[in-house]
């Protein structure tokens, strides 16, 4: 028996609502199709701030957090960018909740050489209003700018090489956080790939640590970037944690959250379109009505500009990697959907929000990095689609960019891609010319623009997808030119895009469609092979 977030469509099903961007389209699915919904959120905590303390008083593996203090030590706290969660959370952010427990503990105890450092590695700097969102009023006042400020991971003179793991990987993170007698990591776990030994030792490094795991032969070595203990990128993260962590001192603080993305007006969007009410069903036919209407900024802004209501589900401080398991338990649990068998076609809509796009639109780019990345790696076990199956996206592929936020990305679809779609070539040939670029470097370090080899990345980051899947078809691009470009076909519906499909698909092909967002994982089990009729046993007598 199926699980009850595993859905199957008969004749009297409603028509699936996915998401295309910022639009939101009605899908008739075949009869025997499956939908996988995400779980109901977990109830959150009743007392974030007591299990704030609770957890650094108690923590697993390390002595608590006020035993490590002295008056007139070096303090480093880093923490998570604004690539999570997504969308950005109701204030008080989590982040803000642990900061102000700390920061008064370490008062406390006469520390107040404190520096906090938004571990962004080679993402956008963080905009002062969006840091104050996640830190608060009083932090951000007391802070900001000389004692609360992004990483720099092109300010050579503020790196510090710390040594080289036996596989060859160079460990190079943020001067002050090396130098300093105490960092304090604080963490928002939103799904399994972030946090433990990723916090430090990407957070805080440059492009001189990523190009070691940020690459094509990496990338296709992973079996699901969800999946740490399958995934190469998490195992090669952890061998430099591991070094970086025998020469600091780290005192880890994660926290994991629910997945109650939309607030109540919009609760529907997470729901089986079976069970809607009448209400449900109505507000549902006007809100797709109504961005039908608007034009893309506002529609944007329903979806991204209103924070979510997530709760916080637990608290978790100690040393990294014994931190770390009970973090994973935790998001497992919320996310892990089990599904029996794989699919020959798998269906998805594309949202409207990336990590790498807060408060930007989704660019091509980071459309195909949300489908090859990011929603074909949602899995445990195996993968949703069989080696060679199809995958049907929903999204338009629109041509646009964010000149502030995306520039290196500008010239990596419409220069480089052109150029060759080879993962192998682009890592030898064209990254180390963005990588020192002199002008995308200076929008990086003093604007707010993605490094110069962050558009590589989101290309590699697809790798896994590519090499798996036969197929990539997108419904509803508003131009053909991108999705050639990125080696896609198009459809105009979804039927024709299943008529496409079908094609190359076996007879009754099995087809899977994904309901998100909320996040959620499919915990895959491959079916059991039934046993030719020849190999069973002959009956007796």
């Amino acid at each position: 028996m199926s699980h009850p977030c595993v859905v199957t469509i008969d004749s009297r099903s409603a028509p699936r609502v996915l998401f295309s961007g910022d639009r939101l389209v009605e899908v008739d699915l075949p009869t025997g199709s499956r939908v996988v919904y995400p779980k109901p959120p977990l109830k959150p905590l009743k007392d974030v701030d007591a299990a704030i303390r609770y957890a650094i008083n108690h923590p697993y593996n390390s002595e608590p957090l006020y035993a490590k203090l002295r008056p007139g030590m070096k303090v480093t706290i880093a923490m998570d960018d604004i690539s999570l969660p997504l969308p950005p959370m109701k204030r008080p952010d989590i982040r803000e909740r642990v900061l102000t427990i700390v920061l008064d503990l370490l008062a406390d105890y006469g520390v107040d050489d404190v520096e906090i450092i938004i571990a962004t590695s080679v993402h956008r700097r963080m905009k002062d209003w969006e840091i104050r969102h996640v830190v608060g009023d009083k932090i951000f006042n007391a802070y900001w700018p000389k004692k609360l400020y992004n990483h720099d991971a092109e300010n050579l003179a503020n790196m510090k090489y710390l040594g080289t793991t036996e596989e060859g990987e160079e460990v190079e993170l943020n001067r002050r956080a090396v130098e300093s007698d105490l960092i304090i990591y604080v963490n928002l776990n939103l799904v399994p790939m972030d946090g433990g030994h990723k916090s430090v030792a990407v957070g805080l490094c440059g492009y001189r640590s990523l190009r070691a795991h940020h690459n094509p032969r990496v990338m296709r070595q992973c079996h699901s970037y969800m999946d740490p203990k399958s995934s190469a990128l998490n195992t090669s993260v952890v061998r430099m944690g591991r070094l970086a962590n025998k020469k600091l001192n780290v005192f880890t603080i994660e926290t994991t959250i629910n997945n109650r993305m939309f607030d109540t007006p919009l609760e529907f969007l997470a729901k089986n379109e079976d069970d809607l009410s009448r209400t449900e069903r109505n507000a549902l036919q006007a809100l797709r009505f109504t961005l039908d209407k608007m034009p893309q900024p506002a529609r944007q802004a329903i979806f991204q500009r209103v924070p979510s209501p997530f709760g916080v589900t637990g608290v978790f401080a100690g040393e990294t990697e014994a931190v770390h398991e009970h973090t994973l338990r935790k998001s497992f649990e919320q996310y892990c959907v089990p599904v029996v068998g794989q699919s020959d076609i798998l269906i998805t809509g594309i949202p409207f929000i990336s990590p790498y796009n807060v408060n930007s639109f989704l660019n091509p780019l980071l459309v195909q990095v949300m489908a090859n990345g990011y929603l074909f790696n949602l899995y445990r076990n195996a993968p949703m689609v069989k080696k060679g199956g199809t995958m049907i996206i929903m999204h338009p592929c629109t041509d646009l960019f964010d000149n502030e936020h995306h520039s290196p990305y500008i010239e990596f679809v419409h220069r480089v891609l052109p150029e060759t779609r080879d993962a192998m070539e682009l890592h030898k040939v064209w990254e180390p010319k963005f990588a020192k670029n002199p002008a995308y470097i200076e929008m990086y370090r003093y604007g707010h623009a993605y490094h110069p080899t962050h558009p590589f990345f989101m290309w590699y980051w697809g790798e896994a997808g590519r090499q798996h899947l036969g197929r990539v078809i997108v419904v509803g691009a508003d131009n053909e030119y991108i999705p050639q470009l990125l080696g896609w076909e198009t459809a105009r519906t979804m039927d024709e895009a299943l008529r496409m499909a079908k094609q190359t698909a076996p007879p009754n092909p099995d087809i899977l469609a994904l309901h998100c967002p909320p996040i959620f994982m499919a915990d895959m089990s491959v079916e059991k092979q039934r046993a030719p009729i020849s190999a069973l046993p002959e009956s007796q007598g």
